[in-house]
């Protein structure tokens, strides 16, 4: 007897006439293990059960039960079916190979010894089988989307140039065959492991003296072979991802791609089959160098053919003949990315960018003027924090840009929920029944115009105070879910809800809605106090038999929660509707795999705003409006859950009314427009025409300029203003502007794209040059330093440029804030416009001294501009002008420049024009 059989048997002693004294005490620790072991699995089951049926409740309550059920149903679906189809293959081929492997009477096997005294190693072994079945089983079930997805794809109605393939095998089939694959390819490794290890171990009896049975070598070769057969199928994959390739001068399959990666990818699929015939013939003939051989061929292969010959074509060929091999490719790229991004939808227009807007355009664009957003978001939070807080408990999180009709006028405004923040209540006052029973809402909004200014720089509020007051009724001002409600809240129990402060004392109230889960049983708050680890839930005195619990309260979970594909806009905003409170948070469909799309910023390559989420601040209620009909995905997800998406058709007329384009979506597309607005091949390959956003000051500090909203008329439209969102463009590494992209927000124009071009040959002044004009006004510069040397902060806040007529004009509030941090108060307006420059307290004094107080509209809020040496200067300008045309048009006429000349006249002629109307006036 070896030595290795001689400490095997004293190690695992065997029985002979009866149970050794070891086995039996082994046999009283295995039962010892096994109680703590089903205790433990006896948890795992509870604890996965409480999350599940708390889930289904909260679904349930918002009336989304189905979508839960559809989740959870393919979820355990996937799961089992994969974890059954993976213990199949792999106990499948353990049991085979244990059958086939050797078995002496000292032969060490597994089987042999999970038979015997070996239980240990048998819970072991079971265990690891378990745990790897459960590995494979969350791995299909973690890619549910995926797999739903797929089953349910909608065509996109386009075909990629090269293989011509709907776009929806790229986006749908393609990612969950290459899942299907990565699956199948990880099963079959572990296969081969675990079946490997099971023959070194039978044939480790034999003294390691491996000659091999013919049926051992079969069965080893199958499983080798389907592995590689699984790196064949990846490399016909391969080529479809293609359309992805970053190796060309634009996104998507180019010409080394075609014609060098794609025959290399089918000869690295031959070279695997090869290699699996050769790996079958070694094992059958046991003429092992030919897998030497056979391994050798794949390496050279994948390194000659798949790495070395298209870097070889890259340099060689497609460099030195760059332009004229990749333009197709380039053009199959800005297609493709016009089209993904929704570019192909925005209608350019020529913008003739006269120097300035003339009187009669100022007269002419009274709703516009009276719409100039003043008042900046940042500057305007820090007021209403501290105006309209009221309470130290309250906050307003953000400022939103709205539009209303107050007293029959459009009207564009500013307004922030005032939500309740806890965690600034006092120390003493931080207890569980004030955090969870008592202070459970915020209340009201705050909302102000966006141009309307008090006599001491603050803004004049339309609707204000708790309860609120204004122009505009609040039915319902309790805001149980917004954007700060992080925590859960009991609502009807025994201790009465904080409604609002009054004086001195408080009101106090109780949730009327019927939203919710029950806690009313002892079964329900047992669940709910497991699952929000909190013990109070169960043992509080407070509950009722009308309880409720509300959870996942801020709204960005909560939509999350209800529909995870969906990408959310950083930017919810609150509208009131009917005297109620509701938030409306716009939400995206994307993906990665739209084929030759450029992907933004390393991203996304595909976007679409195709659902409207509207929350009852009040209820809870959740409701989808599809908004993009058109979009495959929009369209896949509605296929897999049918009862979650309304049609945007559905949502009543108020709520409508106060929809507007997501400035995220219209930020990605005005980045990817820079430049995929140039759509000819030669000259996006020459970068000639790159835009980039223009830049502004704020506080002092230059910054990128974020699009705005606007109620404006467009050029060449009715005769209407509406809600825009639009942001200028500058060339890149310049700074004057070259035209401006707008989003149209009202009724049925709504998301319309409008792309204003200036002209290429004159100079129209872009934000950054009109801030470095402001700077260097000798006016306002020594204005702008008396203040600041007298202890106070100034903050130039937003510079808008604003089209009217045929021209535009730039508007820059400024505000002086107390170095203590003092309220903000808005005490100067600048206005520019052509070569002129105006700081006056208020906009319409600004304009006045500009354009003369005769052309300038009366400004809510403000005193109408009496007419005086505001006219004289604006006509003193005007014959400045004129008379400098006229000495360059002399000039010209001496050079003999007939062009300029013309231009000259013209321009004198339009300023003569302007002089008459103002006589006229």
């Amino acid at each position: 007897m070896s030595s290795f059989e001689k400490n095997w048997q004293r190690w695992f002693p065997e029985h002979k006439d009866g149970e050794t004294v070891k086995s039996k005490n082994r046999r009283r620790g295995n039962k010892k293990i096994l109680v703590p072991m089903l205790l433990f699995v006896i948890f795992i089951i509870l604890s996965v059960g409480k999350g599940l049926y708390s889930e289904w409740l909260w679904f349930n309550s918002l009336s989304y039960g189905s979508v839960y059920v559809t989740i959870l149903k393919t979820k355990v679906l996937l799961f089992f079916a994969a974890a059954a189809i993976f213990a199949a293959i792999f106990l499948g081929n353990l049991v085979l190979a244990t059958r086939l492997s050797p078995k002496g009477k000292t032969v060490l096997w597994p089987w042999a010894l999970l038979e015997g005294e070996l239980a240990s190693l048998k819970v072991a072994m079971i265990m690891g089988i378990a745990f790897l079945c459960f590995i494979f089983g969350m791995v299909a079930q973690g890619n549910w989307e995926l797999v739903l997805r797929f089953f349910n794809q909608q065509d996109f109605g386009s075909v990629d140039p090269v293989f011509h393939k709907e776009v929806s095998f790229y986006v749908f089939s393609l990612p969950f065959l290459q899942l299907l694959k990565g699956w199948i390819q990880g099963v079959f490794v572990v296969t081969v492991l675990g079946s490997g290890a099971i023959y070194f171990l039978g044939y480790m009896g034999q003294r390691m003296k491996f000659d091999y049975a013919r049926s051992v070598l079969v069965h080893a070769c199958s499983l080798v072979a389907i592995v590689l057969g699984t790196f064949a199928w990846g490399y016909w994959l391969d080529i479809w991802d293609l359309v992805f390739s970053e190796r060309g001068v634009a996104f998507g399959a180019s010409y080394t791609d075609i014609h060098a990666q794609l025959p290399a990818q089918w000869i690295l699929i031959v070279a695997v089959l090869v290699f699996t015939g050769i790996l079958i013939v070694a094992f059958t003939t046991r003429k092992r160098r030919l897998l030497t051989y056979g391994i050798a061929i794949w390496i050279v292969v994948s390194i000659v053919v798949a790495g070395v010959f298209p870097s070889l074509m890259q340099r060689l060929q497609v460099q030195p003949n760059e332009f004229a091999l990749e333009k197709p490719y380039i053009e199959y790229n800005i297609q493709a990315t016009r089209e993904a991004f929704a570019l192909n939808r925005i209608e350019e227009q020529s913008f003739p960018a006269e120097e300035m807007p003339t009187s009669l355009d100022i007269i002419n664009n009274e709703i516009t003027i009276n719409n100039i957003r003043l008042w900046d978001h940042r500057t305007l939070l820090d007021t209403y924090n501290q105006i309209q807080a009221i309470r130290l408990y309250y906050d307003f999180n953000d400022v939103d840009v709205d539009r209303y009709y107050i007293d029959g006028t459009y009207q564009q405004v500013m307004l922030s929920a005032r939500e309740l923040s806890a965690d600034k209540l006092a120390g003493e006052a931080q207890t569980w029944v004030n955090r969870r029973l008592q202070f459970t809402h915020g209340y009201g909004v705050t909302l102000s115009p966006v141009n309307e200014i008090s006599p001491e720089g603050l803004p004049i509020l339309t609707i204000k105070d708790i309860p609120p007051v204004g122009d505009i009724p609040i039915d319902v001002p309790q805001i149980y879910f917004g954007e700060k409600t992080d925590e859960y809240v009991i609502v009807n129990t025994n201790t009465q809800e904080f409604d609002y402060p009054m004086g001195d004392s408080n009101i106090y109230g109780e949730w009327q809605g019927e939203g919710g889960v029950s806690i009313s049983g002892l079964l329900q708050r047992a669940i709910y106090a497991w699952q929000l680890n909190d013990f109070n839930i169960l043992i509080s005195s407070e509950m009722t038999a009308d309880s409720r619990i509300l959870y996942y309260r801020n709204i960005d979970e909560r939509v999350n929660r209800l529909a995870p594909f969906l990408q959310l806009d950083g930017d919810p905003y609150m509208v009131i509707v009917e005297g109620r409170l509701y938030w409306i948070q716009d939400a995206y469909t994307t993906t990665t795999n739209y084929p030759y799309s450029e992907p933004f910023e390393g991203n996304v390559n595909y976007i679409r705003n195709s659902v409207k989420v509207v929350i009852d601040a009040y209820e809870g209620d959740v409701t989808f409006y599809i908004s993009d009909p058109e979009d495959a995905l929009i369209q896949t997800y509605q296929s897999i859950f049918p009862e979650l998406f309304m049609p945007i058709e559905q949502m009543p007329e108020p709520l409508r009314q106060h929809i507007r384009y997501p400035e995220g979506m219209f930020t990605i597309q005005a980045k990817v427009y820079q430049n995929y607005h140039m759509q000819d091949a030669q000259v996006f390959y020459n970068k000639e025409d790159l835009w980039s956003f223009p830049k502004e000051v704020y506080s002092g500090a230059e910054q990128v300029m974020q699009p705005y909203y606007v109620i404006m008329q467009l050029p060449n439209e009715e005769d209407k203003e509406e809600f825009l969102l639009m942001l200028p463009f500058t060339p890149v590494n310049k700074n004057n502007t070259v035209g401006w992209l707008a989003a149209r927000c009202d009724g049925e124009n709504y998301g319309k794209l409008l792309a204003y071009i200036f002209p290429k040959d004159k100079l129209v002044y872009g934000p950054s040059q009109i801030e470095n004009r402001i700077q260097q006004d000798i006016t306002i510069t020594e204005q702008l330093a008396l203040w600041a040397r007298g202890g106070s902060r100034v903050i130039r806040g937003n510079l808008l440029m604003i089209p009217l007529g045929t021209s535009n004009i730039f508007v820059e509030p400024v505000f002086l804030q107390a170095d203590a941090g003092g309220l903000p108060e808005l005490k100067r307006v600048i206005v520019a416009a052509g070569v002129q420059i105006a700081m006056k307290p208020t906009l319409g004094e600004s304009l006045a001294a500009i354009f003369g107080a005769e052309a300038v509209p009366t400004v809510p809020g403000e005193e109408p501009v009496e007419p005086g040496g505001e006219t004289t200067s604006y006509v003193a300008g005007l014959i400045a002008q004129a008379q400098q045309h006229y000495s360059n048009a002399q000039q010209y006429l001496k050079e003999g420049d007939w062009t300029g000349y013309g231009k000259e006249l013209a321009a004198l002629e339009a300023i003569l024009g302007e002089l008459a109307d103002v006589a006229a006036a």
